[in-house]
């Protein structure tokens, strides 16, 4: 019983830190993006997190960790029901209780919904991106999660994501691409064939998002081991900081090398990058291994931004070129790097065609649903004038307001 306590504190604070990675999403996205926004973002993070909770509660948990199901998608049964032996060291052999596990579970579930928050940013209307919120984080999300965590078939087929480069991160990434292709680009993005930056209103509180999301991943991985083993955790903290910490300085120095500019966008996304990238594999690389996952990850930022520019595709934030190339790059090393030799690349290739054909296709149905019917995007008045005050009313500043067209 010591132990179970003792795996179960490390569980909980794990817990508490993804939950405090919301915040860092949310300074993460008002940074890059202008500040008549500013209240949008917050309010869809707030809707998310809350919202997600209690989806998770109601369908998620179940849909996803169905026990015995058919491998490919499980039944719908409301709310939540601890087994006999939920708060006893039988359940999840002794790592943590089964109301640990929901928490816990629960806090990943409205991660995937907050990536597409940012990709969209600045010109979607708040009510289409609130039902969608719904339909993924209810649905789509516990689906995709129940055929690897749940036990479902590309768990028996021997495919791998620790902490969810893929479950997490390219589930999100994908349904942002779709997103963005559907929405088009902000006003102004693209003039006469040539891309032009559209700065963000406070890049200092940009950098507070990334650094409290490096640190939200301590829980993101460390709490993947799903107990407090000492060697185990260690190690999965050690691979997540060198990538992230490769991630950002490779970033800076391909985007030195290509634009001859020291870009600290391009640094913090790298350490995203290298986050991303490590969290399939983090508990079975080698420190080396981490550091060139990281490494390939942050050059992979600088030039994925630069293809989704040349492609007029409008993503504020960078969340694609994070949490999608990133995550199916990670997901795919761990076949390349693993220590375990069970992990081979063709199944890690699977999984990743397996995740965007689901993703692509239901976000796909959802978003063009709504675009068809109520529509996905505000007004050029709104775009123009900041959907805070034609959305919610409001000012995020309203001692500093600035004229921004």
């Amino acid at each position: 019983m010591e132990l179970l306590t003792t795996n179960n504190v490390w569980m909980m604070i794990c817990t508490a830190l993804v939950f405090f990675m919301h915040t860092g999403f949310a300074f993460l996205e008002i940074g890059l993006t202008r500040q008549k926004n500013t209240i949008n973002i917050l309010f869809k993070n707030i809707f998310i997190i809350t919202v997600g909770l209690l989806l998770y509660y109601m369908i998620g948990f179940n849909l996803m960790y169905p026990g015995e199901f058919n491998g490919y998608l499980g039944s719908i049964v409301p709310g939540i029901t601890p087994p006999e032996n939920g708060m006893t060291p039988e359940y999840a052999s002794g790592g943590y209780t089964w109301w640990t596990d929901f928490l816990f579970q629960g806090m990943f579930a409205a991660t995937a919904a907050t990536i597409v928050s940012g990709a969209v940013a600045e010109r979607m209307k708040i009510g289409p991106f609130m039902i969608f919120t719904i339909i993924y984080v209810g649905l789509v999300y516990p689906i995709a999660g129940s055929w690897k965590w749940g036990g479902g078939f590309l768990h028996e087929l021997g495919f791998y994501d620790f902490a969810g480069s893929t479950l997490v991160h390219s589930v999100g990434g994908w349904a942002a691409l779709v997103a963005v292709w559907l929405l088009g680009a902000r006003i102004g993005k693209f003039k006469n064939g040539k891309t032009q930056a559209i700065p963000g209103h406070n890049i200092p509180l940009a950098t507070a998002g990334v650094l409290i999301l490096w640190l939200g991943w301590f829980g993101f991985n460390g709490g993947s081991v799903l107990s407090a083993d000492p060697e185990l955790t260690s190690l999965t903290l050690v691979t997540t900081c060198l990538a992230a910490a490769a991630g950002g300085v490779v970033a800076a120095l391909v985007s030195f090398i290509k634009y001859k500019n020291l870009d600290l966008t391009m640094f913090l996304n790298g350490i995203l990058g290298g986050l991303v990238g490590i969290t399939a594999g983090a508990d079975v690389m080698t420190p080396e291994s981490a550091i060139i996952i990281g490494a390939v990850a942050g050059a992979l930022i600088v030039f994925a931004v630069s293809f989704i520019d040349a492609v007029k595709l409008d993503d504020p934030v960078g969340a694609i070129a994070v949490h999608l190339i990133c995550g199916i790059w990670g997901t795919l090393a761990v076949g390349l790097f693993s220590t375990n030799p069970e992990h081979t690349f063709l199944i890690q290739l699977t999984g990743v065609a397996c995740y965007a054909l689901l993703c692509i296709v239901s976000s796909f149905l959802i978003f063009y649903t709504l675009k068809k019917t109520v529509g996905i995007r505000v007004s050029e008045k709104e775009e123009l004038e900041g959907l805070d005050a034609h959305e919610h009313g409001m000012d995020a500043y309203p001692d500093f307001r600035l004229n921004e067209h």
